[in-house]
């Protein structure tokens, strides 16, 4: 089924048998008179109704220009997105600056998902500097006929017109053609394109963004539609350049993540060559989906190589419409927290993206809670409580099987959100505390690692929707969407079959 299907039954009320009124621990941002909010607290939320995949931003005029898939009909309008602009100087606060690419204004209907580019020589004769959206739209309403068109700008990217009402790269006749990911490739002095076909990623050229030629491909079997190709090319901290290949991928029928996949290798200009035919997964939680990464801009405004940062969607389509925001709030559409990427090698010699919150995330910090170092044998309640923050620490032991955190604990502690270790794998589990699927199936998230290291660290975004678990130097990361009750804010430490330190613990609060 399409993601444009799977919104199609939505209705209102889908969401709001999910959780029963909550006494808020803290004055509540509410939209509606008597509703506690279950807005993030500094997390990027659309401001009502509807959002999904988030688009690549663009650096502009020393801003970042996001785009995100918008539909302000949701959810009891018709189906259907725009693209909505915020822009940002620092990655963390947003400024709205509304739709930019409308829906519905040609005959071919609503807007899916693309990308941007600066066209700086004016390669495609708008001016240069004109800002170019290549995007998936589906000419008659329908979802089985996708081709891709052309909007642009002449106002910094804040409104597009539509080239004509064609195709600037139609359909050749098959079922799954979309998700446009433009770059320029200077060495060659041409546009290239990633299009999600199936299972396959097709490579096109281009002089002019107008008229693409087809130049090969790169098949994936095994991990479901591929979608929201990525592809870009960075420097590792040993000094080699590698390009990465990215996309959106379910691999649950495989017990692999429904997140974002990518292969490192080569890149020729029309063909890619991955160093393992498995890919590695930039997020192993159930909600990062519809991920894009973009440059990481040094101050000066030039692109840093050995740098990335990725946005990914905080939702599923599994589960997309279930969410307390809709009732009090009303909106659906978080993100998770942007993200810096490096490329790093292991010492079996593969290379792979590490990720860590943005760093500017540190100049909004209105609080910090220093519990230093905890000794822990069993369960240990501490007296902190809180419904969004940071959580810091260095977990360590001698002998145990288990260690871990009880992240937004009820009062009784038979609800909470657990994240730790537990035998050779790092874990979050959301089984123990209200979260969308229904289906019992997806409720705790596993990585790799290994218990006779005696150590790990831990970074933990906690959010009134979310827990995002990063661990050790970011190999792997867990996002996760969650609905605990707003009275649900304490916090425990606990380790099983043994004694752990829990080292260096912090606890930072943000003020947005």
């Amino acid at each position: 089924m399409s993601r444009r299907a799977l919104l199609a039954g939505t209705t209102a009320g889908g969401a709001a048998v999910l959780l029963p009124a909550a006494r808020a621990t803290a004055k509540p941002k509410a939209t509606k008179a008597g509703c506690a909010s279950y807005r993030a607290a500094y997390h990027f939320t659309v401001p009502d109704a509807w959002k999904n995949d988030p688009q690549r931003p663009v650096w502009i005029d020393g801003e970042y220009h996001y785009y995100y898939l918008y539909n302000a009909d949701y959810p009891t309008g018709p189906v259907g997105t725009a693209w909505r602009l915020a822009t940002s100087t620092d990655l963390v606060s947003f400024t709205d600056r509304g739709v930019a690419v409308p829906k519905d204004t040609t005959l071919n209907g609503d807007v899916w998902s693309g990308s941007a580019v600066v066209d700086t020589d004016n390669t495609a004769g708008f001016g240069a500097g004109a800002v170019i959206v290549i995007a998936t739209m589906s000419p008659g309403g329908g979802t089985d006929h996708q081709e891709q068109f052309l909007y642009y700008s002449t106002d910094g990217g804040r409104t597009f017109t539509n080239h004509g009402t064609g195709p600037v790269l139609p359909n050749p006749g098959v079922a799954d053609f979309r998700d446009p990911k433009v770059i320029r490739d200077e060495e060659r002095g041409r546009w290239v394109m990633a299009l999600a076909e199936g299972t396959k990623v097709g490579f096109y050229h281009s002089a002019d963004l107008k008229s693409w030629t087809y130049a090969g491909g790169f098949v994936k079997d095994g991990i479901g539609t591929l979608e929201c190709p990525d592809l870009f090319r960075i420097t590792a901290e040993d000094g080699t350049v590698k390009w990465v290949l990215g996309v959106s991928a379910n691999g649950k029928g495989s017990g692999l993540p429904n997140t974002y996949a990518y292969w490192t290798g080569a890149f020729d200009g029309s063909a890619f060559t991955a160093d393992t035919p498995d890919p590695q997964w930039l997020d192993h939680g159930w909600d990062w989906y519809g991920a894009v990464t973009f440059e990481k801009r040094n101050t000066n405004g030039t692109p840093d190589p050995g740098g990335r940062y990725a946005i990914g969607w905080l939702n599923n389509w599994d589960y997309a419409n279930t969410t307390p925001t809709i009732d009090c709030d009303g909106f659906n559409g978080t993100d998770s927290i942007v993200r810096e990427l490096t490329l790093k090698r292991d010492s079996a010699g593969t290379y792979y993206l590490a990720s860590r919150p943005v760093a500017a995330l540190d100049a909004y910090v209105s609080r910090t809670v220093n519990l230093g170092d905890v000794t822990v044998d069993g369960t240990k309640v501490l007296d902190y409580t809180g419904i969004s923050y940071e959580l810091t620490t260095e977990i360590t032991w001698n002998q145990l099987t288990g260690a871990g955190l009880q992240l937004r604990r009820s009062p009784d502690g038979g609800r909470h959100i657990d994240a730790g270790i537990y035998n050779d794998y790092a874990f979050l589990n959301r089984r123990n505390t209200v979260n969308p699927d229904a289906s019992g199936k997806w409720q705790e998230s596993h990585t790799p690692f290994s218990r006779s290291a005696g150590t790990v660290k831990l970074r933990i975004l906690v959010d009134r929707t979310s827990v995002e678990m990063y661990v050790d130097d970011g190999r792997y990361v867990h996002s996760s969407e969650v609905f605990p009750y707003l009275v649900d804010t304490g916090l425990a430490l606990f380790t099983i079959d043994g004694t752990a330190v829990f080292r260096n613990t912090v606890i930072r609060e943000f003020d947005m």
